[in-house]
């Protein structure tokens, strides 16, 4: 069993930054952010292999979030630049516990209680 926390979300005026950190309980392999917004599906915004080798964005995202890890730490971080409001949303981290790269919501075994990310124009 692994417990994932969020934390880092808030209001933010369009065109800043927020840095959303992810603590981890113990080991995680594949990471992954995902975002769902009021009356919206949870979509996928990023995900990081076991070492950080490896990372895939969302177009939406590409250019403007990094996704990174510290697994001395166990944590992963989504730094998030010049932010839209269609970015406003709750974050949710997720953790993958076979190494499999995946971008589905439904691959992922453990996730986080979320943090809200408000980005006002």
């Amino acid at each position: 069993q692994v417990q994932l926390v969020e934390s880092g979300g808030g209001l933010v005026q369009a065109g800043g930054s927020l840095r959303l950190p992810c603590a981890a309980s113990g080991r995680t392999f594949t990471m992954g952010w995902f975002r769902q917004a009021p009356g919206k599906e949870r979509e996928f915004v990023a995900y990081i292999n076991w070492n950080g080798a490896i990372t895939v964005y969302a177009d939406s995202v590409k250019g403007r979030f990094t996704i990174s890890r510290d697994n001395a730490k166990n944590t992963v971080y989504l730094q998030m630049n010049s932010l839209k409001p269609e970015d406003t949303a709750v974050y949710y981290c997720a953790a993958e516990m076979s190494s499999r790269l995946t971008a589905s919501p439904n691959n992922y075994n453990y996730w986080g209680q979320g943090t809200q990310v408000t980005v006002s124009s």
